[in-house]
């Protein structure tokens, strides 16, 4: 009589597939439901997302304009900076506060952490979270921005780039958000958040393009340091090619996706560590 045994590696393959489809399906359902909670109340996500950038696009793409202190074409060099900006902070902050309430007063992360999904992939979970509406932030501020500072539309050409650097803008923001709500309790979230957000702003090119800066070269390296400059450089790249944009939109992305696995992996370490402590 023959006795016939399954090799090992296919006892872990199967092994492997069989856990995959209620593991993505946990994942899912987590992911879904910071999305359901925030469309629930979608009135202060829309104002976190408009209120800030179109005041942006009213004092300096309409009021400096016409009070003549910037250019003309000074509103199509600000638009993909705005976006730029609007894309990494929503996620940065869709990302950091929903952990620090969840790891202080709500506990509700120890509910995300007795799912059947790794630990690591409920950070994943907050992140790619962020990184939408992130994303949502970013794209939202084009329709906004040709409105309000009435410059021509872009080319279809251009929005391969474009959503690439939002996508990879959005998610980098989304791992600093991670690494920021694992690190700071609840008590120092205001003087961090002002801490972070006031030098973010404003040596992330946002309002200016990089190239401008070579008459002040200390600053000009200050700016090359932040993220926001190569998400800001990068959607310049890809609608503006030409004077407007100094950094080559593969610099962008590169620098961007290397911001993005540092930040993540911090992240979801700093994560783990808050989790099992």
């Amino acid at each position: 009589m023959t006795t016939l045994t399954e090799p090992a590696e296919i006892t872990e393959t199967a092994r492997a597939r069989t856990e995959f489809g209620p593991v993505t399906r946990t994942f899912l359902a987590v992911l879904w439901r910071d999305v359901y909670t925030t469309s629930r109340r979608p009135t202060g996500f829309l104002l976190q997302v408009v209120v800030q950038p179109l005041l942006l696009f009213f004092v300096f793409g309409k009021v400096l304009s016409e009070a003549g202190i910037t250019r003309g074409d000074f509103g199509a060099t600000l638009l993909p900076g705005v976006m730029a900006l609007n894309a990494v902070l929503v996620a940065l902050e869709n990302t950091a506060m929903p952990l620090i309430m969840d790891f202080s007063w709500s506990g509700e992360i120890e509910d995300r952490l007795l799912a059947p999904l790794p630990g690591s992939l409920v950070a994943v979970a907050k992140m790619l979270f962020g990184t939408l509406c992130g994303l949502f932030a970013g794209l939202v501020m084009a329709p906004i921005g040709f409105l309000v500072l009435g410059t021509a539309g872009w080319p279809l050409t251009a929005w391969p780039g474009l959503l690439l650097i939002l996508l990879l803008g959005s998610a980098t923001g989304a791992g600093a958000g991670l690494m920021l709500g694992t690190i700071v309790s609840p008590d120092r979230i205001g003087v961090t958040f002002s801490l972070v957000m006031a030098p973010l702003t404003f040596t992330g090119s946002v309002q200016y393009p990089w190239s401008s800066l070579g008459h002040l070269r200390w600053f000009q390296v200050v700016s090359a340091v932040n993220p926001l400059t190569y998400v800001s450089e990068g959607l310049r790249a890809a609608a503006l090619p030409g004077p407007p944009s100094s950094i080559p939109l593969w610099v962008d992305a590169l620098v961007l996706l290397v911001a993005l696995v540092v930040t993540g992996a911090v992240g979801i370490k700093g994560f783990m560590s808050r989790a099992l402590g």
